[in-house]
């Protein structure tokens, strides 16, 4: 097992110790491009919405301004059911954008599959 033969961006040599059967790591082996760039897609989609941040924090401050009897409770439920509405709202909103994406990579797969029946025809003759 040896180093792993990338150079960094920085033009320094990765100190990550290469996989078997290959010259880089993980991290930079090309065979693994693909399987690093979904991986990343991934990581970026799971980071929080700010709106379900914002969200969090107004019903913070709304439990804490109910408790020290600042707002009324049946004020505080009205404000918690439009809170409940806007959360629906984005949950629908995420799955709608997930059903698109996977659309996408279905149609993608889709035009493979036609591309490779058609050089399989293609061949036969």
């Amino acid at each position: 097992m040896g180093g792993c033969s990338a150079i960094k961006g920085n033009g320094e040599r990765c100190r990550g110790i290469a996989a078997t059967g290959s010259d880089y790591c993980p991290a930079h082996d090309p065979a693994r491009a693909e399987e690093r760039k979904r991986a990343a897609s991934k990581a970026a989609r799971a980071r929080h919405d700010p709106e379900i941040r914002e969200l969090k924090e107004l019903l913070k401050d709304l439990y804490g301004a109910v408790l020290e009897g600042r707002v009324e409770r049946a004020a505080a439920a009205v404000a918690n059911q439009v809170a409940n509405t806007r959360l629906r709202a984005l949950e629908v909103e995420r799955r709608i954008r997930e059903q698109d994406e996977l659309e996408g990579h279905l149609d993608e797969l889709e035009a493979m599959l036609e591309d490779a029946e058609r050089r399989t025809r293609v061949s036969r003759r």
